[in-house]
């Protein structure tokens, strides 16, 4: 018999989804040392975090969303490129390569008419269309490569600390803004929901 899944209440969710890139910064303005130790100290804290999340999704839900897997299948070994290697190049590509991953996984799903994202997310939009589904995809492709240009040109115009500063306090915004604007539509096209604001966010890069 099947494990019944417990979904995950917004507050969790954000926490899960969010969390790691949280701990990033902080171990990263106050953890000791050089810059390169901080930036070490801060990958190191990011990748346990991830696993942290992981855990913490399937303990309280009994699941671990597609999205999740494949941005901790990236974290963990660019992270440990950046430790080994004692350069934070890997972990400021990451968000490009994974943005760029799931822009093209979409992206293929448009052009061969396959629901790929309706596969990621599961039942995670009760009741929306099928020209909904199209819609958010369109939408969700445009983001990721709006998102993975950005990064590339935020990695080579800001230093280290703005970095990561972008990535903590810019690219979360940005991601929940982008989310609520796609509310209008998913009701439009049938969304059933009794708090649609609770519908699940892009992964963060």
């Amino acid at each position: 018999m099947a494990e019944t899944r417990t979904p995950l209440s917004p507050g969790l969710r954000m926490l899960i989804d969010f969390g790691p890139l949280a701990i990033f910064f902080l171990v990263n303005s106050y953890a000791p040392g050089l810059q390169i130790q901080r930036i070490v100290a801060a990958t190191a804290a990011f990748m346990v975090a991830m696993v942290a999340a992981m855990l913490l999704s399937w303990w309280k839900a009994k699941h671990v969303s597609p999205m999740l897997w494949i941005t901790a299948a990236l974290v963990l070994p660019f992270g440990a490129l950046t430790i080994y290697f004692h350069d934070q190049t890997f972990i400021q590509i990451k968000p490009t390569i994974v943005y760029t991953m799931f822009a093209v996984i979409l992206g293929y799903g448009l052009i061969t008419k396959k629901p790929l994202l309706q596969a990621l997310l599961e039942a995670a939009y009760p009741g929306l269309s099928a020209k909904g589904w199209r819609l958010l995809t369109i939408n969700w492709t445009g983001f990721f490569v709006a998102m993975a240009v950005l990064n590339e040109a935020m990695r080579h115009v800001l230093n280290w600390d703005q970095w990561v500063t972008f990535k903590t306090w810019a690219v979360i915004p940005m991601t929940l803004v982008f989310a609520m604007l796609n509310i209008p539509m998913l009701l439009k096209h049938g969304l059933q929901l009794e708090k649609p604001e609770d519908t699940p966010l892009p992964p963060e890069g």
